[in-house]
């Protein structure tokens, strides 16, 4: 083998790690690995959320950030579109992602489900499931058992033919069979208990030689393990005392719809989370998520969750480190592996001292570690131990490998805020430099003259009529009027109960109107008034799915499309009449020309057919293309479609899913600094109300030619292309507000640091951007000091002491820090 000596070591070393069979089973107390008990510290990344090409850096980060194991779902939908045909190709290799982690020397999960929920489009299920006759999903039932046997047959024997479970020597040490069904099994009565007791003989007769899992399934069937998903776990106990107290969803933020909040959940928050339940006997943790990624092509689910899945994660969208959140659990990651033998181990002994604090220590002959945990929303405790004082803030675990030192304080950040920025694209002046052109979306056939592939005498339900093929499908009807009939008038309305997904009604081609809904609405009624002539009237209705349903009992059967009933209203004084059109003889057409003839492709037919004159804005239905330099660097980058309204952007024919920046989130952020303490939920420390719910829409590199880039909008609701734009996204500066007697870490991920804008040491004030010396400093100039430890370096430690920085005027009883603003 032809490489550096560091290199071979490093493939050596994981080949030594992976080479032969490993041992996984479990005690009361741990996952074990070759006999071990081991301490399992996970994130979710799921592999069609990102690129191949990202998958080594993210994952290597996440090594870096102090995980041993990587978690991801597998997407049945997205590897068997349509039945029988699979697609493991680009982002949906999972072997490859498979084999990215095992080059790290990590393990993997692999929760096969196959339903996954995860916001992802119909919960992960395909389509077609729904059209097989006899079929109920996630019951028993022999046709749907049939599919997902067949399914997760196919995936196990891949695994198995790359030898890439543990059993074979290979990174998967835990793999999981459904999901969350006990959040909603009881309205499936004693069929889904009999399911769920098939799913665990299924899963078992694969015979992968690693333990299965269950999630949020209280009554689990052995040999599966059970497990919880939520905020907080530490109060969790498995149904079988044999099992040990796993936390497969530690929710790291939450998801993002169209027209909600950003949310946030605090990096304290999140620690606190995470040391109270290994203080209280846990033994495998994941986030969900590590990394979010992005919802390219038409992946969301929901219905409205949007195209960014970012999640608030520890490596953000683009994966950029999100810190402090990053930082701040590599350290608590750092300090729980330190201890892990006495925590896996340990005899284990907890004192409650009242008021939500208590003392777990945890021994064994070596010695012994200690957890000093204040569950108290508002009052800070003072601990005493072994003759010594323990200030322990509120909502915070303190961890002391030696029960004497404390190394960690969940509501201790001493890691830096990274502020990320969009910069200019100085490849180009953009948007000046973008020239577009357009072509509009031929509506003829459909909207005016009414004309589909098939027909029914009743409204059909998206699922079942367009098979999940396009967003997009065409219900068109006539209706043949005369001006003797009683219900013309000059007061005439088209009422249509729709599914909560977008809608735009066309009366003889000419648009009346369009009405959509929000997260979590299923059903409203649309009304227009209308103009007909006597006659033939083409009425034709276009539906737009945001995302099929993804959760809840019976989800598959939640209507999509047009439920019905359409209706015909007219008003003659205070007669008002009625003519439902619900059973006429209705035309279906899928898709829209423009996706059927790949106006997105460099490679169509029709791509010589665009018009560069006279460029429309505000108009609906219109194709629009550009060409772009790639911007300069390696920076990630983000695609600004402000002023456009919804619709879907591909570059150099790369889906990068739906965007909706006229989609403005709704109000309720307040303007109070976000307060750690207390239970988390997604209404917490919200933000972005009155904005777009998103502006910005990732653009992988891999996605990017060095050359003429080519940017495609498909603009259904009408919009404004003038001010689209390209911006790298890099870090503009460091911030830190770190706690005396720690290390501080400062870094401008791949920069270098150019100056440093404050610094104080005593009791500075303020946040970032606005840092103000407080009533006692340092007797040195801390600023300086900074400046030569760090100044031209990409990354720089500090020790935050007075060994470093000199004595200071402060009380005696003051927990002293220091502020520091450093310059990309």
């Amino acid at each position: 083998m032809d490489c550096s000596s560091a290199l071979c070591f490093i493939l050596v070393l994981n080949f030594v790690l992976f080479a032969s069979a490993i041992q996984v089973s479990h005690t009361n107390r741990a996952i074990t690995i070759d006999g071990q008990p081991r301490i399992l510290l996970s994130g979710s990344i799921h592999y069609p959320r990102s690129t191949p090409q990202m998958w080594p850096d993210l994952i290597r980060k996440s090594k870096e950030g102090g995980l041993n194991a990587i978690e991801t779902y597998v997407f049945w939908n997205a590897h068997e579109p349509i039945r029988r045909q699979y697609d493991f190709t680009a982002n949906l290799d999972l072997i490859r992602f498979l084999k990215t982690i095992q080059d790290q020397g990590l393990y993997a999960v692999l929760r096969i489900g196959p339903y996954v929920c995860a916001e992802w489009n119909y919960g992960g299920f395909p389509v077609w499931l729904h059209n097989l006759p006899g079929i109920e999903l996630r019951t028993l039932n022999s046709v749907f058992m049939n599919e997902m046997q067949n399914f997760t047959t196919l995936i196990v024997d891949m695994v198995k033919k790359e030898n890439l479970f543990a059993s074979q020597g290979g990174p998967v040490i835990l793999a999981q069979i459904e999901n969350e069904y006990g959040n909603v099994m009881t309205p499936y009565g004693e069929a889904g208990k009999a399911y769920v007791n098939w799913c665990s003989s299924m899963a078992d007769s694969l015979k992968v030689g690693v333990p299965w899992i269950m999630c949020q399934q209280a009554d689990a069937p052995e040999p599966m393990i059970n497990t919880c998903n939520g905020w907080y776990c530490d109060q969790f106990t498995p149904n079988n005392p044999n099992s040990p107290k796993m936390w497969t969803e530690n929710w790291t933020g939450w998801f993002k719809s169209w027209g909600g909040k950003d949310p946030h959940r605090t990096s304290e928050d999140l620690a606190f989370s995470v040391a109270r339940f290994y203080q209280l006997g846990g033994t495998f943790q994941n986030y969900y998520m590590y990394h979010g990624g992005t919802n390219f092509d038409r992946m969301a689910g929901g219905p409205y969750i949007t195209t960014s899945y970012d999640y608030d994660a520890p490596l953000d969208e683009y994966g950029n480190l999100n810190q402090p959140k990053y930082g701040h659990l590599k350290q608590l990651h750092d300090a729980l592996m330190s201890i892990e033998k006495p925590l896996v181990s340990g005899d284990v002994n907890t004192t409650d001292l009242g008021n939500s604090v208590s003392i777990t220590k945890y021994t064994t002959k070596e010695g012994s570690a200690c957890f000093f945990s204040n569950a108290n929303v508002t009052t800070d405790a003072t601990v005493s131990y072994n003759g010594k004082d323990f200030k322990v803030p509120a909502w915070s675990v303190s961890i002391l490998p030696d029960c004497q030192t404390e190394v960690y304080n969940t509501a201790k950040v001493n890691t830096q805020t990274s502020v990320m920025v969009k910069k200019e694209n100085k490849a180009e002046e953009e948007p000046a430099a973008l020239q577009w052109v357009w072509r509009p979306e031929n509506l003829d056939a459909t909207a005016r003259l009414g004309k589909g592939q098939v027909s029914a005498n009743m409204l059909l339900d998206q699922k079942a009529a367009a098979n999940d093929a396009s967003d997009y499908l065409w219900y068109m009807t006539s209706v043949h009027l005369k001006k003797a009939d009683r219900i013309w008038s000059n007061n005439m309305t088209l009422r249509i109960n729709g599914s909560g997904h977008v809608l735009h009604a066309f009366v003889n081609g000419e648009h009346i109107g369009s009405q959509w809904a929000s997260y979590g609405i299923f059903t409203y009624f649309m009304e227009r008034q209308v103009k007909l002539k006597p006659g033939k009237n083409i009425i034709s209705l276009l539906s737009a799915t945001v995302g099929y349903q993804n959760y809840g009992p019976f989800f598959d059967m939640i209507q999509s499309g047009i439920p019905g009933p359409v209706e015909l209203i007219g008003r003659n004084g205070d007669e008002t009449l009625i003519k439902d059109l619900s059973s006429h003889k209705w035309s279906y057409e899928i898709g829209l020309h423009g996706f059927e003839n790949r106006l997105f492709s460099s490679d169509s037919r029709f791509a010589a057919k665009w018009q560069s004159e006279n460029l429309p804005v505000n108009k609906m239905m219109t194709w629009y293309k550009t060409t772009f330099k790639a911007p300069l660097g390696t920076d990630p980058v983000a695609l600004d479609l402000q002023g456009l309204g919804k619709g879907v952007a591909w570059v150099n024919g790369h889906n990068l899913g739906r965007y909706w920046p006229s989609f403005i989130a709704e109000e309720g952020c307040s303007l109070d600094p976000c307060d750690y303490r207390g239970a988390y939920d997604n209404n917490k420390c919200v933000s972005n109300c009155g904005h777009p719910t998103q502006r910005w829409y990732h653009v992988p590199r891999s996605f990017i030619n060095d050359g003429d880039n080519t940017l495609v909008l498909f603009e259904e609701f009408g919009g404004n292309p003038s001010l689209v734009n390209f911006k790298p996204i890099s870090m503009e500066k460091a911030c830190a507000h770190a706690y005396d007697n720690h290390r501080l870490e400062l870094s401008c991920q791949g920069q270098q640091i150019s100056g440093i804008a404050f610094a104080s040491y005593g009791n500075p004030l303020g946040s970032c951007g606005s840092f103000t010396t407080g009533e006692c400093k340092s007797q040195n100039d801390a600023l300086k000091i900074v400046e030569n430890l760090c100044v031209g370096k990409e990354s720089c430690a500090i020790d935050v002491s007075e060994a470093t920085f000199g004595a200071t005027d402060c009380a005696a009883d003051l927990v002293k820090r220091l502020a520091v603003e450093a310059l990309c």
